[in-house]
């Protein structure tokens, strides 16, 4: 039987575009899975956000707990931000090592600086020099070859947002001869640019499909990307967002009238039971109805004259 790693590098081998949303627990990474996606994947922005920091605080620890238990939830591959990489070349390999053994199939390195500035957030790029970036994949694959070679490795240049297309290209590019990274990624400021870049990466490229942020990157269908070129699409803010837009407003009618009446108990009902069948609950009961549950017939001795 093929292992999740196994299985993601066939995708990609094969050419079949990924769309991949963006999950920060094991029951949304369930759902994303029982929803038909080949994969799915835990984002630095998600991670930071759902436990009320920001993305540049989250350790290497916390971030792989978050992924190591979304991944445990499900049979679909799992692919994870590791921003810079947690370091210099020698941590990032120790950071691929970890991620491998978390049971996650793959992750993006950046070209940031180490320790990541909440200022990215506003669009500011604080690149490392090309050959820093460059030497970081390099360890990265090397770290990966020797653990796992379907371990999948996504170099990512943020410099588009600073010194233009043509130099995130390049870093990529440069990645792609000399690291054995699988994939790039970088940011396209405008369609033009998301074109051009497909045309002339030597790596398949990823695209960041960020909804809600101010910088004025193009949003795409599925479809479109991939008649682009592009290999994957990565979905960072979706899930999360969307369960934010539900719960703020429920919560302040629940405050203000003391009771919700959004969704029926009937929907409730209905909505709880997908929940427990997500977590496999009626597999529970059937193992303790064999074993610690006996049948009522028989839960208490005859005690007959």
């Amino acid at each position: 039987m093929a292992t999740k790693n196994q299985t993601l590098r066939r995708y990609l081998n094969e050419r079949r575009f990924l769309h991949m949303p963006a999950v920060y627990d094991p029951l949304f990474a369930r759902l994303v899975e029982q929803s038909g996606f080949e994969s799915v994947y835990v984002g630095g922005w998600i991670s930071g956000s759902s436990r009320a920091m920001t993305e540049p605080l989250m350790t290497m620890t916390e971030q792989i707990a978050i992924a190591r238990e979304a991944a445990s939830a499900v049979e679909i591959p799992l692919v994870c931000d590791a921003g810079a990489g947690f370091g210099e070349p020698l941590h990032t390999m120790r950071t691929v090592q970890e991620f491998i053994r978390a049971g996650v199939s793959g992750i993006h390195i950046e070209d940031q600086v180490y320790p990541k500035r909440a200022h990215y957030h506003r669009w500011s790029v604080d690149e490392v020099p090309a050959d820093d970036f460059v030497a970081k994949i390099k360890f990265a694959c090397q770290a990966r070859d020797e653990l796992d070679p379907d371990f999948v490795i996504i170099a990512r240049s943020d410099t588009a947002r600073a010194r233009g297309i043509d130099e995130a290209i390049d870093r990529v590019n440069r990645a792609a001869d000399e690291t054995g990274a699988d994939l790039g990624m970088l940011f396209p400021r405008n369609r033009e640019d998301a074109i051009i870049a497909a045309k002339r990466s030597r790596l398949p490229l990823v695209y960041v499909l960020a909804h809600g942020t101010s910088d004025g990157r193009p949003m795409f269908t599925r479809q479109e990307l991939e008649d682009m070129g592009y290999a994957v699409a990565l979905d960072p803010q979706i899930c999360l967002l969307t369960a934010y837009a539900a719960v703020k407003p429920m919560l302040a009618e629940l405050r203000e009238a003391g009771e919700f009446r959004g969704i029926s108990e009937e929907t409730f009902r209905t909505l709880r039971k997908e929940v427990e069948d997500l977590t496999r609950l009626e597999e529970h009961y059937a193992i303790e109805e064999q074993t610690v549950k006996p049948p009522a017939s028989s839960a208490s001795p005859d005690h007959g004259a």
